[in-house]
């Protein structure tokens, strides 16, 4: 499955408009949310080929966003992947609980818009 449109839900302005100009820059369709509550009626209401998913984000946490969307008895994003992005240093249980329901799962302190891009062709 090629990767086209990507959802980004990241609060913080510098990092979220870095890394929609690089993603829109690289030629992917990129939609922009910055609180939980409209990324997650974003998710639920168009489809994307990849969710970009902040952990801190004011209104809904991303735990809750991707809880919401995978962790019932149905997947509702089943040909969405996802990516959690967090430099929240969460416990061993949570970090598992996070990755279980995601595709990837980054340190955004570690990640470059070069490195991010690199990692979303491998998805492909």
């Amino acid at each position: 499955m090629a990767i086209k449109s990507i959802l980004c839900i990241e609060d913080d302005r510098f990092i979220g408009e870095m890394y929609v100009r690089s993603l829109k820059k690289s030629g992917y369709d990129v939609d922009w949310m910055v609180d939980g509550n409209d990324g997650l009626v974003a998710a639920r209401n168009k489809h994307y080929d990849l969710i970009l998913l902040d952990i801190m984000l004011p209104e809904r946490r991303g735990s809750e966003i991707l809880a919401s969307l995978r962790g019932g008895k149905e997947d509702l994003i089943p040909n969405t992947k996802v990516i959690v992005m967090t430099n929240f240093d969460q416990d061993d249980e949570s970090r598992a609980a996070m990755q279980h329901n995601a595709d990837g799962y980054l340190i955004k302190a570690e990640i470059t818009p070069k490195k991010l891009l690199a990692i979303i062709e491998k998805l492909r």
